[in-house]
């Protein structure tokens, strides 16, 4: 899906599925107009971007050491659910944080899921994505 065809409504439900409406959510972190107060919060902010379309949101918040040239996003890939399953640090007062998560989405009438331990950590003050590990 596409940033142009996008629901971004701000009394929508959040993509991210934290039960706040998007104007309340990922939606200001999207945007630009607040940050991401912990390393979860940013890890629904960045699922939230794949399932918008929203590329520029990805490579900002994506530490600048591992960060890609480029992301290319599989137009036809719907990402619709996401699970928390835990988080390690992450806090305001951390420095470093773990999030371990499944997103689901689907491709055509294909169903899929990545299951993933991202780290992230703080740059410049903000957290931002630094790698992860699919399992």
């Amino acid at each position: 899906m596409n940033t142009e065809s996008a629901n971004r409504d701000p009394d929508a439900r959040c993509p991210c599925l934290s039960g706040h409406p998007f104007g309340e959510c990922c939606g200001p972190v999207l945007a630009g107009e607040r940050a991401a107060p912990t390393a979860e919060a940013l890890m629904r902010s960045r699922f939230t971007a794949f399932a918008l379309g929203d590329r520029n949101h990805l490579l900002l918040s994506w530490h600048p050491d591992t960060r890609p040239d480029d992301l290319e996003l599989d137009e036809d890939m719907r990402w619709y659910r996401l699970d928390v399953e835990s988080t390690n640090g992450g806090s305001p007062f951390d420095t470093d944080g773990e999030v371990t998560f499944t997103a689901y989405y689907r491709r055509g009438s294909e169903k899929g899921s990545l299951h993933e331990r991202s780290r992230f950590s703080r740059h410049d003050g903000r957290w931002v994505y630094l790698d992860g590990v699919v399992s």
